[in-house]
């Protein structure tokens, strides 16, 4: 379900940026610095923001619908590995982009200085047994060889802004849904804010607009996240705060 007026309202005064020149600001090397908020407080942040993003439009829309197959070992290693801390981890997921209709199997490590490299590779669709050249690119990239599965679905909307005068890139997810054998989880009203820099910029406007209405950076994993809430016997005692958290925004 597309977030209806006012927000889509609002965010159609911007300036709109194109997918091509969105990759003048990839950040495929980055700082991502997150903020969980409720749904109903998102239009007081994009209020105090228009005059310094572009949103992103394709085809004339600028809420993005997005698919997620996330992947990990038999024992859940890639899950364990946050859970218990590990400054240096790994994300392996295959996302489709609905609205411009491409699709890429995505590499996400996290290294110890707090930096996320994102790797990736066009594919033609999702692929619940990864092929060779799938396989070939996650050993080559994680220098590891490991027997993967499909453990999460995860669909989502997303608005993404481009900062007008500095490097960076806000993602803004809502309309979380998770699904897995038989199970699934929604986490409609909680809003999911993700800043995108080179180095940690307190001075962004988005940064100093959500400090100002009292939200502060909180760690959150969207896949953590879901593979607590599908699966009863992982261990997530580290998550429990969280997801108390997350329980009280959304309500």
């Amino acid at each position: 379900m597309k977030i209806k007026c006012p927000i889509a309202s609002k965010i159609g005064k911007l300036t709109t940026i194109s997918l091509l020149d969105m990759e003048l600001v990839a950040l495929m090397k980055r700082t991502d610095t997150k903020f969980v908020v409720n749904k109903s407080q998102l239009l007081p942040i994009l209020e105090r923001i228009t005059c310094d993003y572009k949103v992103l439009e394709i085809d004339g829309n600028s809420i993005m619908s997005y698919s997620s197959l996330y992947f990990d070992t038999t024992n859940h290693k890639f899950y364990h590995d946050h859970h218990n801390g590990k400054s240096n981890r790994t994300k392996i997921r295959i996302r489709k982009y609905i609205d411009s209709e491409l699709c890429f199997l995505e590499i996400k490590q996290k290294n110890g200085r707090g930096e996320t490299n994102k790797s990736r590779i066009p594919i033609g669709d999702f692929e619940t047994n990864l092929s060779k050249p799938s396989h070939d690119f996650i050993t080559k990239t994680t220098l590891q060889s490991h027997e993967l599965t499909p453990t999460l679905w995860n669909n989502f909307e997303r608005i993404t802004l481009v900062n007008l005068k500095d490097k960076e890139r806000v993602t803004i997810d809502f309309n979380l849904f998770y699904t897995m054998n038989g199970h699934e989880k929604s986490y409609e009203n909680l809003v999911v804010i993700e800043v995108k820099q080179e180095r940690f910029n307190r001075n962004s406007p988005i940064v100093r607009t959500l400090k100002m209405l009292k939200h502060y950076p909180y760690s959150f994993s969207k896949y953590c996240i879901g593979m607590i809430s599908l699966y009863s016997d992982l261990k997530y005692n580290v998550f429990k705060n969280k997801l108390i958290k997350i329980n009280k925004i959304t309500t």
